[in-house]
């Protein structure tokens, strides 16, 4: 399994057991799929980006960026801003459990934005997590 698919799966599980995301989101609204129109509320497990943390020269320690969106019907953002601190509350509860291949050194939320859908009626959060993982021999 790549370190991306380990996090993605982590991140979900994390947010599927998580009370203060689930009072917000239904678990079956936390998806990873391609699709419009999300389902409302949702949270959408989109982009990863993985860079070399350069630390070491065994080249077994990365940095993955996840892409998180979130949709909310609303004509206000108040309603994604408070599912985005759901998410940031439910990263700090402890290590992510990415298996027995990886190591969670460390997980955050790097960047949250928040946007207006073109439609009138949606709010969008795009939310930016940063995983520190390293390989396990």
């Amino acid at each position: 399994m790549s370190v991306e698919v380990a996090v993605q799966i982590a991140l979900r599980t994390r947010f599927t057991s998580t009370p203060s995301v689930l009072a917000l989101v239904p678990a079956d609204h936390i998806l990873d799929r391609n699709a419009r129109p999300a389902p409302d509320p949702s949270i959408i497990l989109g982009e990863d980006q993985t860079l070399d943390d350069g630390a070491s020269t065994a080249r077994d320690r990365h940095h993955v960026y996840s892409t998180l969106h979130i949709w909310k019907r609303e004509t206000s953002t108040t309603g994604a801003k408070a599912i985005a601190w759901a998410l940031r509350t439910a990263i700090r509860t402890g290590r992510l459990n990415l298996g027995a291949s990886f190591h969670c050194a460390d997980c955050r939320i790097s960047s949250q934005r928040f946007l207006r859908d073109p439609d009138g009626e949606t709010s969008h959060g795009v939310v930016t997590i940063e995983t520190i993982v390293q390989e396990v021999a």
